[in-house]
């Protein structure tokens, strides 16, 4: 569950310096929350990944149904890793509004394929789908808003 939560947090390496610099002068979708939010949400759902994570490791016998969904969970971790980067890092808004797309229509068959492999561990990525989509309009309004 750590080294989950630590690669989430290597997004701050990027994200932080952009906060007070070019995100602070972008013009700003509505329902944008204010930015102490990010850190602890994403601290929760990190958690929650790491402990699905473990769940599938440790509880699923081995076998097509354990690689298929750890597969899918790396797919959709390496997809939310590359976000930050690109949006906060290279500014690339459109780019990174396909990426956080594509974490979002890769959620909903990484969570049905996991659930069947554990309940818990599907269950656990929810709330993380669930932000992913209002990050994604929060992508897409950045994205339109300042283009």
């Amino acid at each position: 569950m750590l080294s989950i939560v630590l690669l989430g947090g290597l997004g701050a390496v990027v994200t932080t310096p952009a906060i007070t610099g070019w995100y602070s002068a972008l013009e700003k979708p509505p329902g944008v929350p204010p930015n102490a939010v990010f850190g602890p949400v994403w601290t929760a759902l990190y958690s929650m990944m790491g402990i699905s994570l473990a769940l599938i490791w440790h509880r699923v016998e081995p076998g097509l149904r354990k690689k298929q969904a750890f597969g899918l969970f790396l797919a959709q971790l390496i997809l939310n890793l590359a976000w930050s980067p690109v949006f906060f890092g290279l500014h690339w808004m459109g780019v990174a509004l396909i990426i956080i797309t594509a974490l979002l229509l890769l959620l909903p068959c990484a969570i049905i394929k996991i659930s069947s492999a554990d309940k818990l561990a599907g269950r656990l990525l929810i709330p993380y789908a669930i932000w992913v989509g209002y990050a994604t309009y929060l992508n897409a309004g950045y994205w339109w808003l300042n283009r």
